[in-house]
């Protein structure tokens, strides 16, 4: 088992490149942390203390903007691990994103209720579905808690079961595209339903507390904001860490030569299951995080096609790389801001045209540009 620690790099076409997008050094990871500092930090200062007529100032709007640009991030990150660097594309992301972020929006909506700042003492979708009761699976989330513990729970489960039973049937490349696919579309005419008891068509709203504090002062949002950047920056090292190290081999291998990998006496299940659920947990933290800053979550977040759109962030923004596929998710998202508010009906044309543009001539995506190379896997 230890000679693959050492011979994989020989064994494995590309290994030894694909493993190490980007080497910090001590002055390297000095820069890292004071460019997170400033941007959790720095930003916030700029919107709460100075005043509106500064040219320094950030405008209010503009710091759930950016909270919602860092949440698209983290789930760029997700996807460039379980894609990039274990060559497995997921087009059902979507999933744990949406799931994540009701497990966040039933905690708000049940938190203030429990405080009475509703005209009933029940969400508000259940006055306009005429419904007397919660369902059974609410009881508990008003309590933080147990809300962090089903964030971690219900989509972990999800992933590690649909996981394992696509793994272990060797399930891979287009087909496995597809059934992720389908289980997005399954999920989204799931939760549209107004029996589900999610509120339906509307999903859930009208959010007023998080722990006590109200999310529409500019404090807390402000707080959200940073906290969001921060929780980007660990997912960042922690990913960093995984794809440099041992495992990070290993899924190269299950990438490049999965049939070298289980000759050298490795099973891909294991390893493909354990980044297929990091994956999908890492994508539902980013949902839970973008609920409280947009204010509103619904089946809409299920569309198999925003599913497609995360894909097309590291894509285009260098798949392997962990830090081009943040670049990805903040350059479309950013231009899809201005886009469909400046221009609405050239949103998609753009899209398409970037997405091409990328494929036909930066394979490796727009971080090449910054690298000074073309090349890279595409």
């Amino acid at each position: 088992m230890t000679v693959f620690s050492h011979s994989v790099a020989g064994a494995l076409p590309g290994a030894s490149d694909s493993i190490r997008p980007m080497i910090f050094g001590p002055r390297g990871w000095a820069i890292f942390g004071t460019v997170v500092v400033l941007l959790a930090g720095g930003i916030p200062l700029l919107n709460l203390i100075l005043p509106v007529d500064s040219p320094l100032h950030v405008p209010d709007y503009l710091i759930p903007l950016l909270g919602k640009f860092a949440c698209y991030a983290l789930v760029a990150l997700a996807m460039d691990l379980i894609w990039g660097y274990c060559g497995i594309l997921s087009l059902g992301h979507g999933v744990f994103f949406a799931l994540g972020g009701y497990i966040m929006g039933m905690h708000l909506s049940l938190s203030a209720a429990q405080a009475g700042l509703y005209r009933t003492a029940f969400p508000p979708f259940m006055e306009f579905m005429q419904r007397d009761s919660l369902p059974w699976f609410w009881a508990g989330f008003g309590h933080p808690a147990w809300a962090l513990l089903m964030l971690l729970l219900v989509p972990g489960l999800l992933a590690f079961g649909f996981g394992y039973l696509a793994f272990r049937s060797r399930i891979k490349g287009v087909y496995f595209s597809i059934i992720t696919q389908a289980l997005t579309y399954a999920a989204m005419l799931l939760f549209f339903l107004n029996e589900t008891g999610l509120g339906g068509n509307n999903g859930l709203t009208d959010f007023k507390i998080l722990l006590g504090f109200s999310l529409q002062e500019p404090t807390t949002r402000a707080a959200l904001y940073g906290i969001t950047v921060a929780s980007v920056a660990a997912a960042y090292v922690l990913c960093r860490y995984l794809v440099r190290a041992k495992v990070g081999r290993v899924l190269v291998g299950v990438r490049d030569a999965e049939n070298r990998l289980m000759f050298l006496g490795y099973n891909p299940l294991h390893y493909k299951l354990f980044v297929w659920t990091l994956s999908a947990l890492l994508c539902a933290i980013a949902g839970a995080l973008y609920v409280p800053q947009v204010g509103i979550i619904n089946p809409g977040e299920l569309q198999p096609a925003n599913s497609i759109e995360m894909a097309i962030w590291v894509a285009v923004g260098g798949r392997g790389t962990l830090v081009g596929a943040m670049l990805g998710a903040l350059v479309i998202n950013g231009a899809k801001s201005w886009l469909t508010a400046a221009y609405p009906d050239l949103w998609l044309f753009f899209l398409a045209a970037l997405f091409i543009a990328v494929t036909l001539w930066l394979p490796g995506g727009l971080l090449s540009l910054l690298n000074g190379r073309r090349g890279g896997k595409a």
